[in-house]
């Protein structure tokens, strides 16, 4: 497993620790920031290397039986491209197609379009980062692992607390509610799907025993390359502000509808930079995806099922809206 030391690696590599009794061998670059006990029983092996260095781990990767490829780059754009395209192709190539009965291999949502292909825009005008993901998958076809690989691409992702870090967008909630005034008065017209890193985790644990089959509509991509977005039940941008403001008590007596023009308005009051890429989000609105799995889709018992529960495990207060960390769970 690459990634054991980010936001979603935390929780997948606590689950297969403590659920699994696989042999497990973790990829960190740096092992003071994976705040996990890798004696917490036999058979977890740390190695430590950056994946740039992955040439040296040929002989053990052609022994793996599963790959969980979470490892990613944000930074500038010579490590993203190098990391999240060149090393991550040069890894999945080290692999034995005999012996490696499934790739694990983490994208993002963000490259595909409401019909779960690959987005257009995205490798036009993405970020770097999500410019280097459509660069990926689209390379993951001409692979001789191909045809094992099951590509994941989870939605806004939550997820950290005292010990495991935390997403972008759990870091950023506590500047959402302080908006939560505002906010309330006005209508938008969009959605979006999220998932907590711990459902994330017991997802992609079911997976290992359980390989996504083909199902009607879809998860084929090319050269056999299986599709699955990650994520719970669409919300609207309406449900998820009025399910905020009924969980803090704050009432709702009429709402402004944000159109476009309206929300353009606002980026030249506020002087906000806006990159093209985010223009296109604004233009795109609806973020949505077919047949997004989750802990529910698959007979488990999910640990963030509403927008709600994203607050109150986050430590918001209903009645104060004080914020406190989030607390390490022992589910």
């Amino acid at each position: 497993m690459t990634g054991a030391s980010g936001c979603i690696g935390h929780y997948l590599a606590e689950a297969l620790i403590q659920e699994t009794d696989c042999e497990l061998f973790l990829l960190v670059r740096d092992p003071e920031k994976l705040k996990l006990n890798p004696d917490a029983r036999p058979g977890i092996t740390v190695l430590q290397a950056d994946l740039r260095e992955i040439e040296q781990f040929r002989d053990l990767l052609k022994t793996m039986d599963v790959a969980i490829l979470a490892a990613t780059a944000w930074g500038g754009s010579g490590e993203v491209f190098d990391i999240n395209v060149v090393k991550t192709i040069r890894l999945m190539n080290l692999l034995d197609p005999n012996q490696c009965e499934q790739v694990l291999y983490f994208s993002t949502a963000s490259i595909l379009d409401r019909e779960n292909e690959l987005l257009r825009e995205a490798g036009q005008i993405g970020t770097g980062y999500i410019r280097s993901k459509y660069d990926c998958f689209r390379q993951l076809s001409r692979l001789a692992i191909a045809p094992k690989i099951t590509a994941l691409f989870p939605t806004l992702v939550l997820g950290g607390d005292g010990i495991k870090p935390y997403s972008h967008l759990s870091s950023g909630l506590p500047g959402v509610v302080k908006w939560v005034d505002l906010i309330r008065w006005f209508k938008g017209d969009g959605s979006f799907h999220y998932i907590h890193a711990r459902d994330i985790a017991k997802v992609t644990c079911h997976l290992i025993d359980n390989p996504p089959k083909i199902r009607p509509g879809g998860v084929l991509g090319e050269g056999g390359v299986k599709k699955v977005v990650l994520g719970n039940p669409a919300l609207s941008l309406n449900q998820a502000v009025e399910e905020v403001c009924n969980y803090l008590g704050k009432p709702i007596y009429f709402r402004i509808p944000l159109t476009v023009w309206l929300a353009n308005i606002f980026i030249v009051l506020f002087r906000i930079q806006m990159e093209p890429w985010d223009r296109f989000c604004i233009n795109y609105r609806h973020f949505t995806y077919q047949n997004a799995l989750n802990p529910a889709a698959v007979g488990l018992t999910p640990y963030c099922p509403t927008f709600s529960e994203v607050l109150k495990i986050h430590g918001i207060s209903p009645k104060s809206s004080e914020i406190s960390p989030e607390k390490p769970s022992d589910s």
